[in-house]
C-alpha cells in the first residue's frame, strides 16, 4: 500500500508539473502573439549605433509608442493598432533633429483558427512628424496582414505592410513601402524565450532595401490575474542591404503590457 501511495504521488508531482509548464507555455506564446485580443501597450526602441553609406558615423534613435485595442465594430472582431514614433535622426551636412515621426494607424479584421490565426486590413500614416527628417510629409494609405501559427515549442508567425502615398506636398517624395516582420520565437523555462523578430524594409520608389537577421532574448512576467509584462532585447544585423542610411545593426529593445480588462 505504501509503495501504491508513493507511486501515485510521484505520478501526481510530474502531471502537475507538465500542467504548471504547459500553461506557462501558453501564456509565454499569448504574450507574444501580435493578434491576442486583449489591450496592450508596447514601449519599443530602436538604437542605431551605425547607418551605412554616411560618413562621421551617424547614429539614429527611434523609440516607439504602441497601443493594441480589441474591438467589435460592424460585428467582426478586430484589433485597432498605433504606431508614434519618438524620433532622432542625422541632418545634413551635420547635427541631428528629434521629435516626432508620423503616426501609423492600421485595422485588423481577425479570422481565428486552431492551428493558424490570420489578421488583415487597412492602414493610414498620417504626416505628424515635427521635422522633414522625421516623416514623409505625405498622407499615405495601405494594408497589413498578419499570420500567427503557435506551435508546441514557440510561435511562427509574420507581418506584412504595404503603403502608398495619395497626398501631400509636391516637394516630397512620394512613398512606396512594403515591410515584411518574420516572427520566431522558442519558449524556454520560466517564461523565458529567445526571439527573432528584425524587419525588413523594401523601398519600392528608390530600390532601397534592407534585411536584417535578429537573436535576443525576452521574459514573460505575470503581474497578476489581469496584467502581463513582456521585457526583452534583440541585437539585430542587417545582413543585405541597398542604398545609403540603412542600419549597419541595431538594438531593438522593449516591454509590453497585456491588460485582461472586465475579464
Amino acid at each position: 500500500m505504501k509503495f501504491i501511495a508513493l507511486v501515485t504521488a510521484v505520478a501526481a508531482s510530474i502531471l502537475s508539473a507538465t500542467c504548471s509548464f504547459a500553461q506557462q507555455h501558453e501564456d509565454v506564446n499569448a504574450a507574444n502573439n501580435p493578434l491576442t485580443p486583449k489591450i496592450t501597450i508596447n514601449l519599443h526602441d530602436y538604437y542605431v549605433p551605425e547607418l551605412s553609406g554616411l560618413p562621421g558615423n551617424r547614429y539614429a534613435n527611434q523609440f516607439l509608442l504602441r497601443g493594441l485595442i480589441p474591438s467589435d465594430m460592424f460585428g467582426a472582431p478586430q484589433l485597432l493598432r498605433f504606431t508614434l514614433p519618438v524620433a532622432t535622426a542625422p541632418e545634413f551636412p551635420a547635427g541631428y533633429s528629434t521629435g516626432l515621426g508620423d503616426l501609423t494607424l492600421m485595422d485588423l479584421f481577425l479570422v481565428p483558427g486552431k492551428k493558424v490565426s490570420f489578421g488583415l486590413g487597412p492602414l493610414v500614416v498620417l504626416p505628424t512628424a515635427t521635422d522633414d527628417v522625421l516623416g514623409s510629409g505625405k498622407w499615405q494609405v495601405g494594408a497589413a496582414g498578419v499570420v500567427v501559427a503557435p506551435q508546441t515549442w514557440g510561435l511562427i508567425a509574420g507581418l506584412a505592410t504595404y503603403q502608398t502615398s495619395f497626398a501631400g506636398p509636391d516637394s516630397r517624395k512620394d512613398v512606396s513601402l512594403a515591410t515584411f516582420q518574420p516572427i520566431v520565437n522558442f519558449n524556454l523555462k520560466d517564461g523565458f524565450y529567445l526571439r527573432s523578430t528584425a524587419t525588413w524594409n523594401f523601398d519600392l520608389e528608390s530600390g532601397n532595401y534592407s534585411i536584417p537577421v535578429g537573436l535576443g532574448v525576452g521574459k514573460v512576467f505575470q503581474v497578476n490575474d489581469k496584467v502581463t509584462m513582456n521585457a526583452f532585447v534583440e541585437p539585430q544585423y542587417t545582413v543585405f542591404d541597398h542604398g545609403a542610411g540603412n542600419p549597419e545593426w541595431q538594438v531593438f529593445a522593449g516591454v509590453n503590457f497585456q491588460f485582461a480588462l472586465g475579464k
